[in-house]
């Protein structure tokens, strides 16, 4: 009996040690996913309010360095090296009416972040997905305009990851 359980426990020991870590660049990296939306209805009215974009990414980075706390994103010291543009950055390119794209960031989007990835602090890879929101307002002269999405990551030691582009959707805007 205590053979088998020796083995048995042997044996679980060398499957745990087969586990391979990944090594993943320093530099995040991420892969689209998909993109989700859904209207904000009022109850009372039954007229739209709002439209909801959910952008989900996949990700990896090598040391898990990703994401701000509440507090540090309220710290002017710790949010000054990041310039223009929050823990991730994202671009929204509109098509006008003669068929070309237009890229802005826009106002609400301008500084964007994302929670602490890793919360006990420790560094080692990570990977996993992210949904990243933006809306649109609809209003009484709102019309459907074709939209698409551009999105890039950095980490804490500020490392920009690659950029990755959305398929297009319909949302709420003016012309």
């Amino acid at each position: 009996m205590k053979l088998k359980v020796s083995l048995f426990l042997m044996c679980g020991v060398a499957l745990a040690s087969c586990v391979d870590i990944p090594d993943f660049d320093d530099t995040p990296k991420i892969y689209y996913n998909g993109i989700d939306q859904f209207t904000e209805v009022n109850d009372s009215t039954g007229k739209n309010v709002r439209e909801n974009v959910v952008i989900t990414v996949d990700f990896e980075d090598g040391d898990g360095d990703l994401g701000a706390s509440a507090d540090e994103r309220s710290d002017s010291s710790f949010i000054r090296p990041y310039g223009t543009w929050g823990n991730y950055e994202l671009v929204t390119a509109r098509k006008g009416a003669d068929g070309k794209w237009t890229e802005s960031i826009l106002a609400e989007d301008q500084y964007k972040w994302m929670p602490i990835l890793k919360p006990d602090g420790k560094p080692g890879p990570i990977k996993g997905k992210l949904d990243l929101n933006t809306s649109f307002l609809y209003g009484n002269s709102t019309v459907p305009i074709t939209v698409k999405f551009k999105v890039r990551i950095r980490d804490r030691a500020l490392h920009v990851s690659n950029q990755i582009e959305t398929d297009s959707i319909l949302v709420p805007g003016y012309r």
